[in-house]
């Protein structure tokens, strides 16, 4: 809580300056109507792979508002807040960082943010405060970031614009992220767009509870710093041209498994997480073609001697047209977890889901979008709740999107 009131007064004492030129506000109000699938969300504890499942009301709602400070030519300053009536904690901010970047006269450009913000990861979260605007649910992949991964620190970004192309690269160092992972180990893949709130947590699956002696309905913090010690990110990109676009990333936030806090009547562990993830983005007229796939460990050490190490794989490809007032859009995921040394493990699974979204923009500021999300996936720990190890879901959503 002190981190993020903090964050929020630096940026504002950084953004207002008496030179202060501009003060932008926008965001969206968000209805949804939903036929929830069978098996129980993990949002209410269950081990289901959408936001909206079995004993889920199928009416819900949300809000999203960023505030953008142009204190100068070259300094930014951002705060986004939300409204997300799933979570713990409804209202939270997601974002809120300074960027200085100085006006460029040459092909080299750079700049420098602070605070907290992102991974630039996700291909699909183009739209106001980190959204997805070709479908209501992201990937598994960027579910996942949105979940469990937050730079809270600064980044270096280094850009050169020529005649062949622009290409990038960034570096950044990170705390408050030592958790990361055990959402993905515990409860597995998921699809939903919830992005979890700076002082916010998320619910693990009723099962998990008793594994890590912890009471029922068990909270799990993804932003908490254990062990002084800075995680880290690089990436680069390359676009020969407005149509297309190639991204690489390495993050490692190098956590110490020694290190563990008391949270919510359990024990909070650090996870050693690192990945690779790449991307790539080719437009056709009004279609763009999108693709991005992730490899990585999670490892965390509950007794001393016991190393537990879960692989983790995800891909997807999706097609979507970007204009017009009709914007369908069709994508395909695979997902699988390995838990080592045993990858018969209860929490080991594999799994694959098909997206298919149709956005209607009567007017600039409004969307509405039909969605039908059906997962397959076979996980063990299915068997501790009574069910099959693998399940076949299915979820429609109506969602209803009105800018400002």
């Amino acid at each position: 809580m002190r981190t993020t009131r903090t964050i929020v007064a630096l940026t504002c004492l950084m953004a207002l300056p008496a030179q202060a030129q501009s003060l932008t506000t926008e965001g969206f109000l968000d209805l949804r109507v939903a036929a929830p699938a069978d098996e129980t969300s993990w949002l209410d504890g269950g081990l289901g792979k959408t936001r909206f499942g079995g004993g889920d009301d199928a009416l819900s709602g949300g809000a999203v508002l960023k505030l953008s400070f142009q204190a100068t030519p070259s300094l930014l300053a951002s705060a986004t807040a939300q409204y997300q009536p799933e979570l713990p904690k409804p209202f939270d901010l997601t974002e809120a960082w300074v960027r200085y970047r100085p006006v460029s006269t040459t092909p080299w450009r750079w700049s420098v943010q602070a605070g907290a913000f992102f991974p630039p990861i996700s291909l699909e979260h183009d739209g106001v405060g980190w959204s997805t605007t070709r479908t209501l649910t992201p990937s598994a992949i960027n579910s996942w970031v949105g979940e469990e991964l937050r730079t809270i620190g600064a980044e270096l970004h280094v850009e050169h614009r020529g005649q062949r192309g622009t290409l990038d690269a960034r570096a950044a160092m990170f705390f408050k992220n030592d958790p990361a992972g055990e959402l993905l180990s515990s409860r597995g893949w998921a699809l939903g767009d919830i992005a979890t709130g700076l002082d916010g947590g998320l619910r693990q699956p009723d099962v998990y509870a008793s594994v890590a002696y912890a009471p029922v309905p068990m909270e799990y913090r993804p932003f908490v710093e254990m062990d002084d010690h800075p995680g880290f990110y690089g990436s680069l990109g390359w676009e020969p041209s407005s149509q297309t676009r190639f991204t690489a990333l390495y993050y490692d936030n190098h956590a110490d498994l020694d290190e563990s806090v008391q949270y919510a009547g359990r024990t909070l562990f650090a996870w050693r997480t690192h990945f690779w993830s790449a991307g790539a983005e080719q437009r056709f007229g009004e279609w763009a073609l999108l693709g991005q796939a992730m490899h990585g460990y999670t490892i965390f050490e509950p007794v001393p001697g016991m190393v537990l190490n879960t692989e983790f794989n995800a891909g997807y490809l999706m097609l979507a047209r970007e204009y017009g007032q009709w914007q369908p859009a069709l994508r395909v995921d695979l997902f699988q977890s390995r838990q080592r040394p045993d990858p018969s493990s209860m929490l080991s699974e594999h799994g694959n889901a098909v997206t298919f979204a149709v956005n209607w923009r009567p007017q600039e500021r409004l969307r509405i979008t039909g969605e039908v999300l059906q997962v397959d996936s076979s996980r063990n720990q299915r068997r501790d709740e009574g069910l099959d190890v693998r399940q076949r879901d299915v979820q429609v959503q109506v969602g209803v999107r009105l800018f400002f």
